[in-house]
């Protein structure tokens, strides 16, 4: 996975040299600050602030910094899979394929973390908390650093994973003491208070006015995408219209170029699996799902509404949803998880059954032979 992803790191550098790319400004405005801390601010300047010492005091390049950031993005990747392996009991396949193994290496999700920028930060950052948040008494670092890094590069995320945190550790089914599940959701509470403003401040919302403020930067966000090319008029679609356009397309008919091409075969890929949990048995097992399932769905849904409020592009749908995506192929893949568990039950109780009334079947042929 390592080489993989840094070979994508090399695919998005000769990308960056053809097309216009963000990377080259990050890299760039690093020399028009004096003083590192002056960058130290939430959103586009956190990425200069941390490009600062390697290009200014270690002489880093532009080549350089892009594959440094690279190699951040692959450490999502790394604690992605563990945060899989640990919360599943067994290996789902897909067309006899592990169906971990597809989702590390799902082309899209490797490009947009490939290269200096947000993507590759906050995909390490998302990695490194849900990690954490496996086992938080023994992981604090994990969860401090990915709550910095989350925070630092777009706060709204770190504030749904917070609430989703509170949500499926009151909810999940792990039996643990009421005492800690109040420390847990004080602490998400206490969090996303300590965060609420600077997040609407930083959103560009007015926090006197927040209603009114968030119609009209979503109408000014859509604006601006659809005259960024390859737009969607989601401000007419319905929400269920809004979330499949988020989350499932270009699909083949409607990519923009060869790009959208390649992420229609992906975006296939999560209709298959989303279909997965498109059953009755998932309301049961949503219920009695685990804390990290339900934080999980929590964090998937709710930053996917409000993406949908603000993205009206194809190419930044694109890149946007990748932050997210793990999120939903988790619950999909502990669903599955859960039926397998289910039908070995099934199969030991018939067979335990059986037993059971063979032994009974023989123990009357002993009494009427007596």
């Amino acid at each position: 996975m390592y080489w993989y992803h840094m070979f994508f790191g090399l695919v998005y550098w000769t990308y960056a040299q053809l097309n216009r790319s963000d990377s080259v400004n990050y890299y760039n405005h690093t020399f028009a600050w004096r003083n590192w801390f002056d960058s130290f601010a939430a959103g586009t300047d956190f990425i200069e602030w941390m490009a600062f010492p390697f290009v200014r005091w270690f002489g880093f390049n532009y080549d350089m910094m892009m594959f440094l950031t690279t190699w951040l993005g692959f450490w999502g990747f790394v604690y992605f899979y563990l945060f899989f392996k640990e919360n599943l009991r067994f290996n789902p396949k897909f067309e006899g394929w592990d169906a971990i193994t597809i989702f590390m290496f799902l082309p899209n999700m490797h490009f947009w973390t490939a290269s200096l920028g947000k993507g590759a930060v906050i995909f390490a950052g998302i990695g490194f908390l849900v990690y954490g948040l496996s086992w938080p008494q023994k992981r604090i670092p994990h969860i401090a650093f990915g709550s910095f890094l989350c925070y630092m590069v777009r706060p709204h995320i770190l504030f749904a994973i917070l609430i989703g945190m509170g949500v499926g550790f009151v909810l999940g089914r792990e039996k643990v003491p009421l005492y800690q599940k109040y420390m847990v959701v004080v602490f998400a509470i206490g969090m996303s208070i300590y965060v609420y403003e600077d997040l609407i401040v930083y959103l560009g919302y007015d926090p006197n006015n927040l209603a009114g403020s968030f119609e009209e930067e979503s109408a000014l966000n859509m604006q601006r995408l659809q005259a960024a090319g390859s737009a969607v008029d989601m401000g007419s679609y319905s929400l269920p219209m809004k979330l499949f356009t988020f989350w499932f397309r270009p699909l083949f008919v409607d990519s923009p170029n060869i790009l959208g091409i390649a992420v229609s075969f992906e975006n296939a890929l999560y209709i298959y699996m989303f279909s997965k949990i498109v059953r009755k048995d998932f309301i049961t097992y949503i219920k009695i799902a685990p804390a990290m399932v339900k934080m999980s769905a929590v964090v998937f849904i709710s930053i996917s509404i409000s993406m949908t409020f603000v993205m009206s592009n194809l190419g930044i749908i694109i890149r946007q949803k990748s932050q997210i995506m793990y999120f939903m192929l988790f619950v999909v893949v502990a669903f599955m998880d859960w039926q397998k568990t289910n039908r070995i039950k099934k199969r030991g109780e018939i067979f335990n059954r059986i037993v059971e009334e063979e032994r009974r079947r023989l123990a009357e042929a002993e009494l009427v032979e007596k």
